[in-house]
């Protein structure tokens, strides 16, 4: 066991050194984008300056797809009659932007069309028939779905049977059977032969722009880049190409959408990155496909008007607002649920419900519990009126979503997705079954160690490695996303050379970290916690994000931290701390053994702490593992605090040491106080120390407490007698040395162990721990 466990399990993958050797000197960049090339699988330079000199010239031919060649014809025959042309989109960033390329390519045309975008709770996904009937009211002729149309065969031969044609564009996996449609546009379809089946709705709708065009619509880049990002596509082959090319174009928009995006989004266009559209852009956008209908989004990217662009951006960062609140409201409504239901632990599967939950923003909320739970999640919004339920579900890693929900066709009548995200509609009595049954299954398929988040860390480095030249140079290897992750880098044995808690809430933290000569800033949001368990020049292995701080014109590499862990044990200098309760919220609340050597040590603290007291006669009597140890005063030997280490192999100790009266301060009189105060005795005959001591005391400027400390030693060594009261010398005393009395004994090696213990640095403190438990477990190998 680890004396400090990571949050999450690590999942560590090393380049090949030699490789990344290569690559490094025949490319001349440095160690770090070497080691994330070969990770990635670029394993020889020719690989890897392909990957990184990415242009347009790596597009495919758009009649590489199936159909391509048909759809292109009958959109140029509608265009060239002045045929209505409908197209038909999605309200999520990828349904709207693809909407937004297509209806571009088609005004530039010169084509008449319109663009209708389903309700999410009125029309809910995909083709719809009530809207079809709209478009051949308004005469339509020919309809061209985005992002959508695969699933739709029921609606297609509706539109059929009313005389329209049907063109389906889309990138959703593909069932048994496929629409009656005039042509079906898909990177994976069946009979195709596309070299890159992972595009998004948007890239699909891209390819048939280009077709139109006869050309490469550099145009539309800024477009893909936001729909491919957002759909969370991988970012490989014409996707990398699209955002890559999409980010530079983005960056320098005349488009009066992405200056309004950006303005409220609070960034700077020239400074637009993935994260940028990921985190910023993205939600703005889904936000009003969640709340209401979509259509303002497309007419925010299709207008001209900067004011009507910023009136428009204006009110989709006011619904995503509105969505945070809801989401924010539901997702605590929703832990609510499970703390009360679960007080001790989770479940193996979360399934929660409540009537009014929006069913726009459930999805959300089940990332949400997943990610915090770590736990396959399902939110489900009731419906009294129809006795429904309706929602979405998240998964984790070892529990196939959509094969788990298949074993419960019986009570699940309408579910869809992937392993990993699904939704579904069921009735409102099976809610309860449903929990049960995933409960059980899941315990039948995940083990303990599957339900401790994973992290993927392929990229471990030194602290030499890292400068600003190096973290900016990663920018060359971007866009990063989907199938091409965020490098998380990996430091191993680093030095905590400070560290302390930050933020009103001391919920963040700040630490350097230190390797050979070099060091390092690093931070991290929400695990201030653990600044509480990190002691001074401890060292680490830690995970996280490599960034560059810049404060007053000054830069600096930075690690935000994600997650840290040592194998080192931990020793937490609490003396001198007075306030019990300034020292006793440190303490972890499981695991932790209260020790007191002494009687009158247990009497003063069972007040003060809400915990058992227990004496080394007592350890015995402990139950479970115990690895906390709290030493709250000093033993009476080294020896004997030898001994309870041995058996406790502690990973924190933590140092009271309360000591009701020190002797270090005190000390021993000397060999000429001893001789001086026998001297008086044997002139004096006799002596009254209690009722003369504190003139004495005054007279020589000692203590009271010497005196006596000095007569009780003559006493012990036989140099002297009580008699009613009165000390009086011995008729014969025996010459022996002072060492021999059992308290001087006693009072020196109270005072080496004080010296040892109490007064001495942390430093040396702990250095004295180190040798005693390495001691001891020596002494144990050897046995």
């Amino acid at each position: 066991m680890r004396m400090i466990e990571s949050k999450k399990r690590w999942r560590l993958t090393a380049p090949d050194e030699q490789i990344v050797e290569e690559i490094q000197k025949e490319l001349s960049i440095s160690s770090v984008l070497a080691k994330i090339l070969v990770t990635r699988g670029l394993t020889s330079a020719e690989m890897a300056k392909r990957f990184m000199d990415l242009d347009p010239s790596g597009i495919h031919n758009p009649y590489l797809m199936k159909d391509m060649d048909i759809a292109v014809e009958r959109i140029r025959q509608a265009i060239e009659s002045q045929e209505k042309i409908m197209v038909y989109g999605d309200y999520d960033a990828d349904g709207v932007t693809s909407t937004t390329v297509m209806m571009t390519v088609l005004e530039d045309l010169g084509a008449d069309a319109i663009f209708k975008i389903p309700n999410r709770f009125k029309h809910g996904y995909g083709p719809n028939k009530e809207l079809f009937q709209q478009a051949f009211d308004e005469g339509v002729k020919l309809i061209v779905t985005v992002d959508n149309g695969i699933s739709g065969i029921e609606e297609v031969a509706f539109a059929n049977e009313l005389g329209m044609e049907v063109i389906i564009s889309d990138h959703h996996d593909i069932g048994d059977t496929m629409p009656n449609a005039l042509a079906i546009v898909h990177p994976r379809h069946p009979a195709g032969h596309y070299p890159f089946g992972e595009l998004a709705g948007v890239g699909v709708a891209f390819k048939i722009a280009q077709a139109l065009y006869e050309d490469v619509p550099d145009h539309l880049f800024e477009l893909v880049a936001i729909g491919t990002i957002a759909d969370l596509v991988p970012l490989h082959d014409e996707n990398r190409l699209f955002v890559k090319e999409g980010l530079s174009a983005l960056q320098n928009s005349p488009r009066p959408a992405i200056e309004a995006l950006a303005e409220v989004s609070g960034v700077k266009q020239r400074e637009i990155t993935e994260e940028t559209i990921g985190f910023m852009f993205g939600p703005r956008i889904n936000a009003i496909g969640r709340l209401q209908d979509a259509d303002p989004a497309v007419k925010l990217f299709m207008t001209d008007d900067p004011g009507e662009a910023r009136n428009l951006a204006g009110g989709l960062d006011v619904l995503n607002k509105e969505r945070q609140a809801i989401v924010k409201k539901i997702t605590d409504e929703a832990v609510a649920q499970v703390d009360q239901r679960y007080p001790d632990e989770p479940p193996h599967v979360i399934v929660v419900a409540q009537e009014g939950w929006n069913p726009g923003v459930v999805g959300i909320v089940a990332s949400k519990l997943t990610e915090k739970y770590y736990r396959p999640s399902i939110v489900l919004s009731l419906s009294p009126e129809t006795g429904k339920a309706k929602g979405s579900a998240r998964s984790i890693e070892g529990f196939h979503l959509y094969n788990e929900l298949a074993a419960n066709r019986d009570i699940l009548p309408h579910f869809g997705g992937h392993p990993m995200a699904a939704g579904m509609t069921l009735q409102m009595a099976h809610v309860d079954e449903l929990r049960e049954r995933l409960n059980l299954q899941a315990k039948n398929s995940l083990t303990e160690e599957d339900l401790i988040p994973v992290v993927e860390i392929d990229i471990p480095v030194r602290l030499d490695e890292i400068d600003i030249e190096t973290i900016e140079s990663m920018r060359t290897l971007a866009p990063f996303g989907m199938g091409f992750a965020k490098p998380k880098f990996f430091l191993e044995g680093v030095k905590v050379s400070s560290i302390r808690k930050i933020g009103a809430a001391q919920n963040h933290l700040k630490m350097e970290l230190a390797q050979d000569s070099g060091t390092l800033d690093a931070v991290g949001f929400g695990i201030g916690s653990i600044g509480d368990e990190l002691t001074p020049d401890v060292k680490i292995d830690v995970i996280g994000d490599l960034q560059i701080n810049e404060w007053n014109g000054r830069k600096k590499p930075q690690l935000m931290v994600e997650d840290v862990r040592t194998d080192q044990w931990q020793l937490f200098d609490i003396r001198g701390i007075r306030q019990v309760s300034r020292w006793s919220k440190l303490i972890p609340e499981k695991g932790q053994v209260f020790l007191a050597f002494k009687p009158e040590t247990a009497a003063v603290f069972r007040t003060l702490i809400d915990e058992p007291i227990y004496s080394p006669e007592t350890l015995n009597e402990l139950e479970g593992p115990k690895h906390h140890l709290v030493l709250l005063d000093m033993p009476e030997t080294e020896e004997q605090l030898a001994i309870i280490l041995s058996i406790f192999k502690p990973q924190r100790i933590y140092a009271h040491f309360y000591a009701k009266e020190s002797q270090y301060f005190e000390q021993i009189p000397t060999r000429e106080q001893f001789k001086w105060l026998f001297a008086f005795l044997k002139k004096r005959g006799s002596f009254d120390f209690k009722k003369h001591g504190d003139e004495l005391a005054k007279h020589k400027g000692w203590s009271r407490d010497s005196i006596f400390f000095m007569l009780q030693v003559f006493f012990e060594l036989g140099f002297v007698t009580l008699n009613n009261g009165l000390t009086e010398l011995a008729e014969s005393p025996g010459k022996r040395d002072l060492s021999e009395a059992p308290i001087y004994k006693k009072r020196e090696q109270q005072i080496a162990l004080e010296q040892k213990l109490l007064y001495a640095s942390y430093k040396d403190l702990k250095e004295w721990f180190d040798a005693k438990v390495s001691a001891k477990e020596e002494e144990q190998i050897w046995i």
